[in-house]
């Protein structure tokens, strides 16, 4: 049984209550929330309430939610595109399209029912079944380099490096608009938006810091080849951070414009390099994942 234990956000007043946990918990149905609120699994301020409670700021809510039987993963043999590979450590190009592990909709095709083929099933277990050997991810239409565990020791050191952002994390970006500057640094708190409850947003209140640095490389017509750092890793940073400033990533059609004119799929946002410690050795090591066609022949019409 996971005890779930949540404080309502200070946006949140009058918002229904199985509203509200569909956007928090979003791997569960509405239908299911309100199934365990009706059985009385969620409490808020101690006491069962109705699926069409409205929030409160700071409301406290308590959900007792059963184990999900999660299903086996299977190994697929899906070809990879390895930067870097020991007996503890793998990183990898991801490509476009490829979503990082399975979830609702998308329980083939995933990273890792590939590196469960290629590892023979040596991952760590610390984030469980569906997301075995997973430390940190990057969005389904971003590519570049992504670290796998293989075992829980490489794991736990890899992820006390994010933690404490001593991991190097280099992006390239196409951006809409000309930066004037040739380098600068946004520093501003992501959180859920406020009102589109699926997106992030910059400068909420409720958000966490997040810092990303950026460095102008080459300069188009409309457009701006950057270089981003990330000093934190938010859900959506630099995606978020970007559209703040006014200048979304080309192709974003979330954060940025729906329109489409270079017939792109999703953002034009590549991991190129990413360096940390190794677990065991304790000696450093870096890779940098080549730029894909797309982006290059991106690059050639601007």
């Amino acid at each position: 049984m996971n005890h779930i234990r949540l404080e309502a956000e200070e946006n949140v007043p009058g918002e229904r209550l199985d509203k509200y946990l569909g956007t928090i918990l979003t791997d569960q149905s509405r239908s299911y929330l309100q199934k365990l609120i009706k059985e009385g699994a969620v409490l808020v301020n101690g006491k069962p309430v109705k699926a069409s409670y409205r929030m409160e700021e700071e409301d406290h809510i308590e959900i007792l939610m059963p184990e999900p039987e999660e299903p086996e993963i299977p190994a697929e043999d899906i070809p990879l595109d390895i930067l870097y590979e020991d007996e503890d450590l793998l990183i990898v190009n991801k490509p476009k399209g490829m979503v990082v592990h399975p979830a609702a909709g998308h329980r083939t095709g995933t990273l890792v029912n590939a590196v469960l083929y290629h590892c023979k099933g040596c991952l760590s277990g610390i984030n469980g079944i569906m997301r075995p050997g997973i430390v940190h991810r990057i969005d389904r239409d971003t590519t570049g380099a992504l670290v796998i565990c293989k075992n829980d020791y490489a794991h736990n050191h890899v992820a006390k490096q994010l933690k404490e952002h001593t991991i190097t994390r280099r992006y390239l970006a196409v951006i809409t608009g000309v930066i004037k500057e040739e380098e600068g640094t946004i520093d501003s708190p992501i959180g859920r938006h406020p009102t589109e409850r699926k997106k992030m947003a910059a400068g909420v209140k409720n958000g966490k810091r997040a810092v990303t640095h950026y460095k102008v490389l080459q300069r188009y017509e409309g457009h701006t080849l950057v270089e981003c750092r990330l000093e934190t890793g938010r859900t959506h940073q630099i995606r978020v951070h970007m559209a703040s400033i006014h200048h979304p990533i080309l192709g974003d059609t979330v954060y940025g414009s729906p329109k489409n004119p270079y017939h792109l799929e999703g953002q034009v946002l590549h991991a190129r390099v990413l360096g940390l410690v190794h677990p065991v050795t304790g000696t450093y090591i870096e890779t940098e994942a080549p730029l894909p066609k797309y982006f290059q022949n991106l690059l050639k019409k601007l």
